[in-house]
Parts: structure tokens; C-alpha cells; sequence
């Protein structure tokens, strides 16, 4: 390549990967995912028969209605952190409840695969906060203005009095090459 080779133009790919970042960076993306794919083996496991080999394992209990219950509700609440982030609290606490309930009801929360994932997703949509976009920087006025203005005013030193000594009584001060090493306190 050349200084002369023009930039290249974002692909379709490129323009879709930054808008889907942007999208994910607005709302607590990640918790409901982790909600959303606890919800899975929590409903998944009391209805599937697994086979090892010859044997057949059948999950199946008298609480089936009840994980089948739990596993949408947390789909549910997954999908709703994605699409309306001002229910995060709410939906992250229902998460956790339902979590919590799926130990003794399904299957042991779905082998604690679900329980832990559905834990995890809600702590984080509880703990995600929206985050401000930067303020774009004002530039200040270096003039003076006549009314003498506070905002205009020089800044002191906080840690200097009105003679210029230090405030500092402790005698741990690096300023006075003390540190505190020859302090009797």
C-alpha cells in the first residue's frame, strides 16, 4: 500500500457489526442473554428422555407444567431486558426469583446450568446502569469579563495558606522530606 491508496469503504458487514455494537452498548445486552439461555435447559430437561448408549434417562417429574413455567418466563424477561431496558431492575429481580424456584421445581434449576446462568443475567440487569454520552467540551473565554466574574477567577491552591505555607500538620508531608518516618505518633 501507498500514501495515495484511498481508505476503503465499510462494507455492508462492518456497517451492520458497529450499529448491532451500538444497539448492545444501550442496553443491558449481556444479562439478557444470560436470561434468556437459563431459561433453556430449566424447560428443556424435565421433557427430553437422554440416551447413553442403550439406556434412557427420562427427566420427566410431577413439576414439568411448573419448569415449563419458569423456562418462559425467563425467556420472556430475556428478551424484554433487550427491547425495553427501563424494566432491568423489575426483570432482573423476577430473574433471580425464578431462578431461585427452579432449584426445588426443575430438576435442580436444570441441572444448576439454568439456576447459575438465570442468576448471573439477573445480578447483571439488576447491576447495569445506562451510561451518558460525553458532552462535547465548550471552549472557555480566556478574557477577563469586566463584571469580574466568579467563573473567570484564579483557582488557589488548596494546600497553601496566604503566606504560601503548607497546611500540612501531620509531619508526613513528602514537602518537608519528612514521610513520617521520624513522627514519635
Amino acid at each position: 500500500m501507498s500514501a495515495e491508496t484511498p481508505a476503503a469503504v465499510p462494507g455492508q458487514f462492518t456497517r451492520r457489526r458497529l450499529q448491532f455494537r451500538a444497539w448492545r452498548g444501550s442496553r443491558p445486552f449481556w444479562a439478557g442473554l444470560f436470561v434468556l439461555l437459563g431459561g433453556f435447559p430449566i424447560m428443556y430437561f424435565p421433557y427430553a428422555h437422554l440416551q447413553f448408549g442403550h439406556l434412557t434417562l427420562a427427566m420427566s417429574t410431577t413439576a414439568g407444567a411448573g419448569s415449563l413455567i419458569i423456562g418462559v418466563l425467563l425467556v420472556v424477561l430475556g428478551i424484554s431486558l433487550w427491547f425495553q431496558k427501563h424494566v432491568r431492575v423489575f426483570a432482573g429481580v423476577a430473574a433471580i426469583l425464578l431462578s431461585l424456584v427452579s432449584i426445588p421445581v426443575a430438576n435442580f434449576g436444570g441441572f444448576v446450568v439454568g439456576f447459575l446462568l438465570a442468576m448471573v443475567g439477573g445480578a447483571l440487569a439488576v447491576a447495569w446502569a445506562p451510561g451518558t454520552p460525553p458532552q462535547p467540551e465548550t471552549p472557555t473565554a480566556t478574557a477577563p469579563s469586566a463584571a469580574g466574574a466568579p467563573e473567570t477567577a484564579p483557582l488557589l491552591d488548596k494546600g497553601l495558606g496566604a503566606v504560601g505555607e503548607s497546611n500540612d500538620l501531620s509531619g508526613s508531608s513528602p514537602a518537608n522530606g519528612a514521610n513520617g518516618r521520624h513522627s514519635a505518633g
